[in-house]
């Protein structure tokens, strides 16, 4: 196998990993060209384990990117939310079967970007705390802490551990909306029910977090009629979650998800921003 051949198996591999840590595809690919370049301006006879050296290389990339995002996030319009995958759509040159969860994603939020990368490794590629710190040049000891500061920041059960969502789901939901039943709608909803809303200050969005069963209710319902009655609204998935894509013409003008638990939606998110709708075409 050529040494073209050899990136060109890993490409998606490292874009995945840059992607978990930055939450933005173009920041991922961007992070993996830059680290490509770089490796093929070095001494390669000297690298025994090119897929190894190359995925540190990314990671450790990935973590400065994502600190220079965490600035850029201070001064964003509303809030941020990661950019989707689709799960059935569009090739993004990613390993989708790799791809955590949005809701999880969300969550990832919360860390600090060497956090974040802690437990992307732990949880979801099964490192070792010797090969983490290995990866990111740091002791054992304090792989294991930054891990469990990350689980204390992100410890909401519900979120972490989502129900399984039935198929029939997303066409329910539809009905109920279509039937305009408010009190159907708030049944779908959980108690506890957030919904978050990313326009990027490029598309009409709610800048807060909408929290409650009533107030959500009527956020969904009020955009559904106002906005999305005469859409075209295709069903699928983002990220191994449901989703509702929203079709103006041939153009998708909004991407919701859903996280369920107990039966109930206990988190919407909203996605506006055509920035992170681009890939999802």
């Amino acid at each position: 196998m050529t040494f073209s051949e050899v990136i060109s198996q890993l490409r998606p591999t490292l874009k995945t990993y840059a992607y978990h840590i930055c939450g933005s595809l173009a920041d991922a690919e961007d992070v993996v060209q830059d680290v490509l370049l770089k490796f093929l301006a070095l001494d390669q006879e000297n690298i025994e384990h090119v897929r190894a050296y190359l995925i540190r290389m990314v990671i450790n990339h990935a973590i400065n990117q994502k600190k220079k995002l965490k600035k850029q996030a201070l001064d964003y319009p509303g809030e941020w939310l990661p950019e989707p995958v689709a799960t059935e759509k569009a090739d993004a040159g990613i390993n989708r079967k790799e791809i955590l969860s949005y809701s999880l994603m969300v969550l990832l939020e919360k860390l600090n970007p060497r956090q974040r990368a802690v437990f992307i490794l732990k949880e979801a590629f099964d490192y070792e705390h010797a090969e983490i710190a290995n990866v990111l040049d740091i002791k054992p000891d304090l792989s294991r802490q930054l891990l469990a500061r990350a689980k204390k920041s992100i410890g909401n059960p519900k979120l972490l551990q989502p129900d399984r969502v039935p198929q029939s789901f997303l066409g329910r939901y539809l009905s109920v909306l279509q039937s305009g039943d408010m009190q159907c709608l708030e049944n779908l909803l959980n108690e506890d029910i957030v919904s978050v809303s990313d326009g990027g200050g490029k598309a009409r969005a709610a800048i807060k977090p909408v929290h409650g069963r009533k107030s959500v209710a009527a956020l969904l319902m009020g955009l559904y009629t106002k906005f999305y009655e005469d859409s075209i609204i295709v069903e699928g998935f983002v990220n191994q979650e449901p989703a509702l894509f929203y079709y103006q013409g041939d153009k998708l003008v909004t991407c919701i998800t859903f996280v369920l638990t107990a039966g109930q939606i206990i988190r919407t998110f909203i996605i506006r921003n055509p920035d992170k709708l681009k890939n999802l075409n």
